[in-house]
């Protein structure tokens, strides 16, 4: 039989559990309660947000026709679609937010983020440092869209300048992307900067061979090439007595700087020039070693192979042994 003290306790602790469900009822009964009353609120909200963001992609559109007769200011459009949009939409969240939310100040905000503290600063700080390069990247113009880049160990097409990072797809099919502070401040090789771009092959021609015949048929062959641009004189220059040659240097330029063509042009310069050497009867010479065999040192080293060789010789199994009949 449950004594009348464990009765009470029982009682007790059932009132307890009752008062602190009931509790647990009406907090949740408030909150929902507060959020119907927010709902109106929510959706005006919501409504500001979607009209800021007609207006930023409104902004973005109007840029475009304002500046796409001038094919030089792309990149200056790009500056102002990314950037302008972006703070329509940042004022826009921040507008909405004020709306939906009771006593929220952008201040309050900032303070939330930690944005003014130094250890957020310094976590920021290359992500500041990327973005104000893209934007100084975008209104100089060293590079654009379609250019053709060579940045460190990267090299490859620009496919998009984007405020963070610019991203190349490399000649192997490849997609690259760089930092833009790389790019702002590291040296930054354009291939495609200029319309014309010189390429240059080394040749080696026989010593027993006219330097001048040779130059004549390499710039015949030049003349003939159809990838060599007849804006600029092309050149061949003997640069050295090599081992076995003497080293001519021939340089042209191309009209058109892209890797393809750069390409296909040394590929049809160097076609050409052999042929054109070939039917001259100037000779390409393999490279040519000397060796002296009244010199002590290939003595030594003839000896030392000799010897190696009939150890070889005196280890191997001896030859096809007939077995006895």
């Amino acid at each position: 039989m449950p004594t009348p003290s464990m009765t009470q306790n029982v009682k007790q602790n059932v009132v307890e559990k009752v008062s602190e469900y009931q509790t647990i009822a009406s907090a949740a009964h408030d909150m929902f309660a507060d959020f119907m009353e927010r709902v109106p609120y929510f959706i005006v909200a919501f409504t500001v947000f979607l009209i800021f963001w007609a207006a930023s992609a409104l902004f973005k559109k109007i840029i475009i026709k304002a500046l796409s007769s001038n094919k030089s200011h792309r990149n200056l459009i790009k500056v102002f679609q990314r950037v302008g949009g972006a703070l329509i939409l940042f004022i826009g969240f921040m507008v909405a937010m004020v709306i939906a939310i009771p006593g929220f100040t952008p201040a309050k905000l900032i303070g939330a983020l930690g944005i003014g503290s130094v250890a957020i600063g310094f976590a920021f700080k290359d992500i500041f440092q990327n973005l104000l390069s893209g934007i100084l990247l975008l209104l100089s113009e060293p590079f654009r869209i379609g250019d053709q880049i060579v940045s460190g160990d990267y090299e490859g097409t620009v496919e998009d300048i984007k405020v963070r990072a610019t991203t190349i797809k490399t000649y192997d099919g490849r997609q690259v992307v760089i930092p833009n502070s790389d790019l702002y401040t590291a040296a930054l090789t354009v291939n495609t900067a200029y319309k014309q771009r010189r390429l240059q092959v080394d040749v080696g021609i026989g010593y027993d061979d006219d330097i001048r015949t040779a130059k004549a048929a390499i710039l015949q062959a030049l003349d003939s090439a159809e990838t060599v641009s007849r804006r600029a004189e092309p050149s061949v220059i003997a640069t050295a007595f090599g081992d076995s040659s003497i080293d001519l240097t021939v340089r042209w330029f191309i009209d058109n700087g892209t890797q393809a063509n750069k390409v296909a042009s040394i590929h049809e310069v160097i076609v050409s020039i052999k042929d054109a050497l070939d039917n001259a009867g100037v000779n390409i010479p393999f490279p040519i070693r000397t060796l002296d065999m009244g010199d002590a040192s290939v003595n030594a080293i003839v000896d030392k192979l000799t010897k190696q060789q009939m150890t070889t010789q005196a280890q191997s199994p001896s030859s096809e042994h007939k077995a006895p009949e």
